[in-house]
C-alpha cells in the first residue's frame, strides 16, 4: 500500500507557495508531494473494474501539477480546495473520452449469421487491407515505450505542456497560446519548452530502440 506525506499546515503551505512564486522548484515539488493523498482520495471515487487505479492516479497527478502551477492565493482560499477541482476536471475529461470510445462499434461485434449458420462480424463484411500482425505489435510496443518515456524524462511543466498540446492523459488539445495564457507565461516560452520536451522524448526513444532485442520473424 502506498504511503503519502501528511498535508502541510496552513502556515507551511503559505510559506512554500511564496517560495515557489520566487522560482523555487523544490518548493513546488514539495507542494505536489504533500497533496498526493488528495489525488488518491479523489481517484478512489472513480474506481471501477474498467478503470485502472494507477491510470486514475496518474491523471489526477496531472490535475494536481496544474493546480500548483496556476494557484492564485489572492483568488483562492486553500490550495487543496482549488486542487480538488483541477483533479476532478482531469479525471472527468479522461472518463468522458473513454466513454466516447466505448460507444464506437466494435469490428468484432456479431451482426448475424451467414447462409451456413456461421457468425458474421462487422470486419467480415467490410473490405479492408490485409493486417500485418507483427507490424501492429511493433506499433503498440512503440506507443507503450513512448508513454514510459513521457513519464520518465519530462519534468512537471514539460509533462503538462506535452499533454495539453497533444491531447494526452485525457486532456483537451490546446494551442501554445492557450497554454501560455493558462500558465501565465509567454507563447514563445511555451514553444521553447515544447521543443525541448520533444527533443528529450526523441533522444530517450531512440536510445531505447538501440537497446531492444531484434524481433524474430515468424
Amino acid at each position: 500500500m502506498k504511503t503519502f506525506k501528511k498535508p502541510l499546515s496552513p502556515e507551511e503551505e503559505k510559506y512554500y507557495l511564496e517560495k515557489y512564486k520566487e522560482g523555487d522548484t523544490a518548493a513546488r515539488n514539495l507542494l505536489i508531494e504533500h497533496n498526493l493523498r488528495l489525488v488518491a482520495h479523489i481517484a478512489k471515487k472513480y474506481q471501477a473494474p474498467e478503470h485502472d487505479t494507477d491510470d486514475l492516479i496518474s491523471i489526477g497527478i496531472i490535475g494536481l501539477i496544474k493546480a500548483v502551477m496556476t494557484f492564485d492565493s489572492g483568488k483562492n482560499n486553500k490550495l487543496a480546495t482549488y486542487a480538488a477541482r483541477c483533479i476532478e476536471n482531469e479525471l472527468l475529461m479522461m472518463l468522458r473520452s473513454r466513454k466516447k470510445l466505448t460507444r464506437e462499434v466494435s469490428m468484432y461485434e456479431k451482426i448475424g449469421v451467414d447462409q451456413e449458420g456461421r457468425e458474421l462480424r462487422l470486419m467480415d463484411v467490410l473490405e479492408s487491407e490485409p493486417v500485418d500482425i507483427l507490424e501492429n505489435l511493433e506499433t503498440q510496443r512503440n506507443i507503450s515505450q513512448l508513454r514510459s518515456c513521457i513519464c520518465k524524462v519530462l519534468n512537471e511543466r514539460e509533462l503538462l505542456i506535452i499533454c495539453e498540446r497533444y491531447g494526452l492523459c485525457g486532456m483537451e488539445e490546446k494551442t501554445q497560446r492557450e497554454i501560455a495564457t493558462s500558465l501565465g507565461i509567454s507563447r514563445s516560452y511555451v514553444s521553447r519548452l515544447e521543443k525541448r520536451a520533444l527533443e528529450k522524448l526523441k533522444d530517450a526513444f531512440e536510445e531505447d530502440l538501440t537497446e531492444r532485442p531484434k524481433a524474430v520473424g515468424i
